[in-house]
């Protein structure tokens, strides 16, 4: 139901918009001379050419960008999920002591992630803010004595999985916040001004109303479209139409807590289900 939502105030967003302008375009037309405002027609259309051809490079390079953005927060969501499982079996050969409750806190950073901070993400508040069962996995860590040579290897790569754990998180957060400034959201919207308000020069009485109706729909139809889609790619985490979930990381808990029951691990992480400490 939510994708319909989002779907469908897109569509009324875009015919709204489009309405408007070829509203304006037709009231235009009706004290336009004929040929139009402009006396030299293809000088015209070389000027809003080069208008158009500006804007239209402009907004693709944006757009290229916050794809890339969004596609390595997809990318850092799934290589964290991977590495957190992986860090289930380090846990294993630590002392069983620190073992249990490595693997403990790991089910909880999971859950957190996909319930308190995935809703932090869609809302904009993560911020800086860390995970805290990173935190107490640290606190774990730090108070553990390997002895063996097993278990001092498993300490050492648990050290390298948390640090690439880690830098997949960033990727993942990055851009929660928005990635594309404010400056550049008003040169966006100036310069589609300005592109709307040349076209209405183009009004022509002797030109059938269909055709100029045609003639500013299809300009305002698919800069309209460009725009939101530049507004889905700066904010991609979230419920919705193509919006990142924490899909990854809900599958790498389902398969933790498949293995801890094979193997007869009886684990009761020190949280809800949500990731808040008990």
């Amino acid at each position: 139901m939510e994708v319909d939502v989002n779907v469908f105030l897109g569509a009324l967003l875009v015919i709204a918009v489009a309405a408007i302008t070829v509203t304006l375009m037709l009231v235009v037309r009706r004290r336009a001379p004929e040929g139009s405002y402009f006396s030299d027609g293809d000088r015209a259309s070389g000027v809003f050419g080069v208008l158009a051809t500006g804007f239209s490079v402009l907004l693709g390079f944006i757009i290229f960008l916050a794809f890339d953005s969004y596609d390595q927060s997809r990318s850092g969501a799934e290589t964290e999920a991977t590495i957190l499982a992986q860090q289930v079996e380090t846990a294993q050969y630590m002392p069983k002591a620190t073992s249990e409750r490595l693997t403990g806190e790991l089910v909880c950073y999971a859950r957190s992630v996909v319930g308190l901070e995935w809703s932090a993400l869609e809302h904009g508040t993560l911020g800086d803010a860390i995970n805290p069962w990173g935190a107490e996995m640290f606190r774990t860590l730090k108070a553990t004595d390997p002895k063996t040579a097993t278990e001092q290897s498993a300490y050492d790569r648990w050290m390298d999985q948390t640090a690439d754990r880690q830098q997949a998180r960033v990727a993942r957060v990055h851009g929660a916040e928005g990635i594309i400034p404010t400056p550049l959201w008003i040169v966006l919207a100036v310069i589609s001004g300005v592109i709307f308000g040349y076209m209405l020069f183009f009004a022509d009485r002797g030109e059938r109303a269909v055709t100029q109706g045609v003639l500013m729909g299809s300009v305002t139809i698919v800069i309209t479209l460009l725009l939101l889609l530049l507004v889905f790619f700066n904010h991609p985490h979230g419920e919705g139409f193509g919006r990142l979930q924490p899909t990854a990381m809900e599958r790498s808990l389902r398969q933790i807590e498949s293995e801890l029951e094979i193997v007869g691990l009886d684990l009761k992480p020190p949280c809800d289900s949500s990731g808040r400490a008990n």
